[in-house]
C-alpha cells in the first residue's frame, strides 16, 4: 500500500514532492475525487457514503477516506459521519473549471462527427 500523498514527499511524477504533483497523485486514486464529491454536500456515514459511490468495496472506501483524513480533506464527526475539512472544501470548489470544461467537451464531442479511431471511418 502507497503512503498518502503529501507535499514535500515523494510522489507518482516527482521525486521531491510538488505541491501539484502530490494533489494529482491523491486525487488520481480511484474513488477519491468520487468521495470529495459526495461529501461536498453533507457529511455522511459510512455506509451511506458507500451506497453513493456506487457501492464501492468497503476495504477501499476505509482506505481513501484514511488518505482524505492524513491529507486533512475530511474528517470524521462526533457522531461518526465523515466530512469535508475547509480544505477539502477548497479542493473541491476547485473542481468547479474542470467540470465546466468537461461540459464543454462533451458538447463538443457531441457536435461532431465521429472520428475513424471512433469507428466512423472507412476502415
Amino acid at each position: 500500500m502507497n503512503p498518502t500523498p503529501m507535499p514535500g514527499r515523494p510522489v507518482r511524477g516527482s521525486t521531491t514532492g510538488r505541491s501539484l504533483m502530490a494533489a494529482l497523485d491523491l486525487f488520481g486514486r480511484r474513488w477519491t475525487l468520487r468521495i470529495i464529491w459526495e461529501l461536498g454536500n453533507e457529511p455522511l456515514g459510512f455506509r451511506l457514503l458507500q451506497r453513493r459511490c456506487d457501492g464501492m468495496s468497503s476495504s477501499v472506501l476505509q482506505q481513501r477516506l484514511t488518505e482524505l483524513q492524513e491529507a486533512r480533506l475530511a474528517e470524521v464527526l462526533h457522531d461518526g459521519n465523515y466530512t469535508l475539512t475547509p480544505l477539502g472544501h477548497d479542493a473541491r470548489e476547485s473542481l468547479g473549471p474542470v467540470i465546466e470544461w468537461s461540459r464543454l467537451w462533451a458538447a463538443e464531442l457531441a457536435d461532431a462527427p465521429p472520428t475513424a479511431a471512433e469507428g466512423g471511418g472507412d476502415g
